[in-house]
């Protein structure tokens, strides 16, 4: 690699190392070393996600709006190929200050990504922010020369980084040369290798097809009759033709890190999450948690550790990734799953949970910037090296539509079947969970409704070991007839920390039924609010108005406080945070 070195001024170098310029300053304390955004760039060209389809929705949207005003602040020429007008992203700037400088509503396919390449010769190309239809179709586009041919670059993640995320066997290889963990796993490429891949895993096991979103085309086999079918849907639904055949981890934990790092090596863990459901059922279908809430310290650290570990040896340099991890809950063995080397679905929920915004970053990373560099618009004092500290709970429901498709199986497995999600923020788990039933919008205001029918307790023990949208509330249900949380710990694998503080609301809707709203002291009213309950259901569950309970909580002085998302637990002040409300506390400060 080519070097020059010019000496500026006294203590001062400015070095040409590439395409990079480092200028270096030299002081009693150490060295400082100032990494500015790439200058040899001028043009970037973003694909998009496409058609929102199950699997790859809005949240790729919000990504690409991100990704679309960050690189045009910084003075890039953006060029947006997206074949879905229905978007942010692909609104005219005229309209707005997100949009691209250029958008082609085209088909995202290798041969019009290819004419819009030829056409703009853009300087570089960003794949990472439009899911795996992006990253799929960048792949193709790369294997067919033309980005040696025009000089074009690929930012974010290059083509050797993808498919050693991407492509099963790499993966493998990767993580077992890191001294990673990983499940007993075979892959194959045809059914023949299938039928000797199975002899080795043996059955249940999970067929995970390389290349693809959202679980499409992958399932877990019980029996050799859907071994066979779905190991047929799985090779049609690859890129490559390719399925990995892994043992069944079903009832184990499972666990996600959203991760950034720039060319410094620093890495930032920007939040970790946790999954309601147990392994079996697709992370974009299970309710789940931020900060992780079930695991020591230890275990903690030890999935952060593996977590850098892993980064590295993919080779991420510029840009975010997300790590999926399985924890065996009896011996507490932690194995990965998979890397995506882009932003992912859960990426949009990190962000609004924690207040970093993933997209932005990973477009400034990808442009030169280092994570010290980036100030946290937030704080305006941090920089984007300081890894987020939440001091409340996030939860995320995923919301369903299967009434518009009345023939499908409403079962939950590892193919992504939901077609939205809400999230609520709370100050405990237990009032995140009610405030994020009550945004699902779905008439139902707490964890049992007007409408539930009664249900015997053995048909619900029946009905929780099959994973589906309802089984959260049957879950309640049970306990309210008096299950026990080691029953339904056994029979669902949802770990008993959460099953615990599910009783405890039940029991507070117990206490309060046949009581009337006039019964209610002060400290029972506030401490039902600091659960997380609303108005509208303590009316339903006293027997009275959602008003008479909204006038009752006022005239005690229970009123809602608001506290900040602010990205570092008000450890520094923040300029511009955003809000949740809770009930018990004061007002954090209300910046104008």
């Amino acid at each position: 690699m080519a070097k020059t070195k010019r000496k500026l001024v006294s203590g001062l170098t400015l070095e040409l190392v590439g395409k990079w310029f480092l200028l270096t300053v030299f002081r009693k304390s150490g060295i400082m070393v100032f990494m500015p955004k790439r200058t040899d760039i001028k043009k970037i060209a973003i694909i998009g996600a496409g058609p929102i389809i199950i699997g790859q929705a809005c949240e790729f949207d919000y990504s690409g709006t991100q990704a679309c005003k960050a690189l045009r602040e910084e003075g890039y020429e953006v060029v947006l190929i997206n074949s879905n007008p229905a978007t942010i992203m692909t609104d005219p700037l005229q309209f707005g200050t997100v949009g691209a400088d250029r958008t082609y509503i085209e088909p995202i396919t290798p041969e019009y990504v290819v004419a819009v390449l030829r056409k703009e010769r853009p300087d570089a190309l960003l794949p990472t922010l439009g899911g795996q239809t992006a990253l799929n179709t960048a792949l193709k586009v790369a294997d067919t020369g033309i980005l040696e041919e025009l000089g074009i670059e690929m930012i974010g993640a290059d083509r050797e980084v993808i498919r050693r995320a991407e492509d099963r066997e790499l993966f493998r290889e990767t993580m077992r040369n890191a001294g990673i963990d990983l499940p007993k796993s075979e892959l194959a490429r045809n059914r023949d290798e299938a039928q000797i891949a199975l002899e080795s895993v043996g059955l249940p096991c999970v067929i995970r097809p390389a290349f693809t979103l959202g679980g499409t085309g992958g399932g877990i086999a019980y029996n050799k009759e859907e071994f066979e079918r779905i190991v047929s849907g799985g090779l049609a639904a690859s890129m490559v033709n390719e399925v990995l055949i892994e043992e069944c981890l079903v009832g184990w934990k499972e666990l996600e890190m959203e991760m950034m790092r720039d060319r410094n090596d620093n890495i930032v863990v920007v939040c970790g999450i946790e999954n309601f459901d147990p392994m079996g059922v697709h992370t974009g279908d299970s309710i789940t948690v931020a900060p992780i809430l079930t695991m020591t310290d230890k275990e903690y650290q030890q999935m952060r550790d593996d977590s850098l570990k892993i980064v590295r040896a993919i080779g991420i340099e510029t840009g975010g990734c997300n790590i999926q991890f399985a924890q065996c809950p009896k011996t507490g063995r932690l194995v990965v799953i998979e890397l995506n080397p882009r932003v992912s679905r859960s990426s949009a929920l990190a962000s609004k949970a924690t207040g970093f915004p993933i997209a932005k970053i990973a477009c400034k990373v990808a442009v030169g910037y280092t994570l010290d560099e980036i100030r946290n618009d937030i704080t305006q004092t941090t920089s984007a090296c300081f890894e987020p500290t939440v001091d409340y709970t996030v939860i995320k429901i995923p919301r369903f539509a299967f009434e518009k498709f009345p023939e499908g199986n409403e079962t939950l497995s590892v193919q992504m079947k939901s077609v939205g999600e809400a999230m609520g923020i709370g100050r405990t788990f237990k009032e995140a969970l009610l405030k994020t039933i009550r945004s699902m919008e779905n008439r139902r205001f707490g964890l049992f409704s007007v409408d539930d029918q009664p249900i015997p307790l053995e048909e619900l023990y029946r009905r929780v070991t099959i994973p589906t949208r309802d089984r959260l509330f049957q879950v309640a249900m049970a306990l309210k007839l008096g299950g026990s949380v080691d029953t339904l710990y056994r029979l669902t694998g949802i770990d008993p920390w959460f099953l615990e503080q599910i009783a405890e609301l039940v029991q507070a809707e117990v206490e309060l039924e046949n009581r009337r709203l006039d019964e209610l002291t002060k400290e029972d009213l506030l401490r039902l609010k600091r659960l997380g309950f609303s108005d509208r259901r303590l009316a339903e569950i006293l027997n009275t108005t959602e008003k008479a309970v909204r006038a009752e909580r006022i005239d005690y002085g229970i009123v809602a406080a608001r506290k900040m998302v602010d990205t570092c637990g008000g450890e520094f002040v923040a300029v511009t945070p955003y809000y949740y409300t809770t009930y018990g506390e004061e007002d954090e400060p209300m910046l104008s």
